[in-house]
């Protein structure tokens, strides 16, 4: 009961002297704000940009038969040649991955490529391609009218497509494509959907020129040779990107036949060294972020401490009347202790609140991002808080144990 009686002293203390209270709480919000703000902020502009670097393949690796030999070893003998990726081995290897990781499967149809429509065509210079379910998310293309394929669509390999911007604006100025005609390759398609502006990729037209049809269909499109399968596998956590990178691997090498001892027949290349730059610079961040939050952290202690020191003065003859009827030295240090840990508390639940705001604030100033609520920083400032207050209450608390009661009973 002594120690609950204590919180219920150190509380009615606090309303005694608001100001005073509300004053010292502000100063470890200031430092608790700092610290949580500059550490959610660093963790949001991550967050955004491992978004953006998915999207420009920064959390992705292809996979793509060696398509050229070793050429000639010593002894005059000629390096082995290794078979393109087949259909059925993509498939396999998409299948095996499962929930691992996002596989698309897509395939370069033609390159030179006239698409007609009502009369009016393009210039031959249209590529097409076709692709499975995932192609559009992992190469990040949007939709700016229309859908994507259906299930059923990529199953049965219907006549459907989805056409960049140039082509609608060549065969359809001024009107929506979707549900229109058009035709390439000898076939008739039905447009069902429209892909957003992406502007030229150096001077290739990127997906502005491009004809998108279900890979099934693909499959089925006449031609003079097999077709080359490209299989981009992607993951939204940067972090796992070297386990799925060995774990395709040892698929793919089983889907190829590779035996044991040999080579692989395929080349598998990442494109991750921005993943990779921007875990070093968050966490030399993280660490300026931290020294700076500390320092204020520090000033904001020693301002607490001086003010309890200045309390411990004021409250020099109550100290003395409750020594006088009772109270022992370890319950006046516990009400001192009490009193500075929930000063500190109540200021870091602001500082927190303040932080998180601040920083989630900072980071959609920067750049687009989603809000995050840092929990381990939240607990963490807490945790400094009780800290603070502890370190910043003990002096205080311990010279106000210490008081003579007979000398604190004539303080005026």
């Amino acid at each position: 009961m002594h120690l609950l009686e204590n919180i219920k002293e150190a509380f009615r203390s606090i309303h005694s002297n608001l100001l005073r209270t509300i004053l010292t709480a502000l100063i470890v919000s200031i430092g608790i704000m700092s610290l949580v703000g500059i550490l959610t902020a660093i963790d949001a502009i991550k967050y955004s940009l491992n978004q953006t670097f998915a999207s420009l393949g920064a959390n992705s690796f292809e996979i793509k038969a060696k398509g050229y030999t070793n050429r000639v070893r010593r002894g005059g003998v000629q390096g082995k040649t290794y078979p393109a990726i087949t259909y059925l081995q993509a498939k396999q290897y998409k299948a095996q991955i499962g929930e691992e990781g996002q596989v698309g499967i897509s395939a370069f149809i033609s390159g030179a490529t006239e698409v007609k429509s009502n009369g009016l065509k393009t210039n031959p210079n249209m590529s097409v391609v076709a692709g499975d379910e995932n192609y559009l998310q992992i190469q990040n293309y949007n939709l700016s009218r229309g859908r994507a394929f259906s299930s059923i669509e990529l199953e049965n390999g219907t006549n459907v497509a989805i056409v960049g911007k140039e082509i609608t604006d060549k065969l359809f100025p001024n009107q929506s494509p979707v549900d229109k005609y058009i035709y390439l390759l000898g076939r008739r398609f039905q447009v069902v959907g429209e892909l957003e502006k992406s502007g030229s990729t150096m001077g290739g037209g990127g997906a502005d020129r491009m004809v998108l049809i279900p890979l099934e269909t693909g499959n089925q499109m006449p031609r003079q040779r097999a077709l080359t399968y490209d299989v981009k596998t992607a993951t939204l956590q940067p972090e796992n990107l070297t386990y799925l990178t060995g774990m395709a691997t040892g698929v793919m090498r089983a889907v190829r036949h590779d035996q044991l001892g040999q080579e692989d027949s395929f080349d598998v290349e990442r494109s991750d060294s921005l993943a990779g730059k921007l875990d070093s610079l968050s966490g030399n961040l993280r660490m300026g972020g931290g020294l700076v939050g500390f320092i204020t952290l520090l000033g904001a202690s020693i301002a607490l401490m001086n003010i309890m020191m200045v309390s411990v003065t004021e409250r020099t003859r109550e100290i003395g009347i409750r020594k006088a009827l009772g109270a022992t030295s370890r319950q006046i240090r516990q009400q001192f202790l009490i009193e500075a840990i929930v000063i500190c508390v109540l200021g870091g639940l602001l500082g927190i609140l303040l932080g998180v705001t601040m920083g989630n604030s900072i980071s959609l100033l920067i750049g687009e991002g989603a809000f995050l609520v840092p929990w381990f920083w939240m607990t963490m400032g807490l945790t400094i808080c009780i800290a603070v207050g502890l370190a910043s209450g003990y002096y205080p608390a311990s010279k106000a144990a210490g008081l003579d009661p007979i000398e604190s009973l004539r303080y005026e």
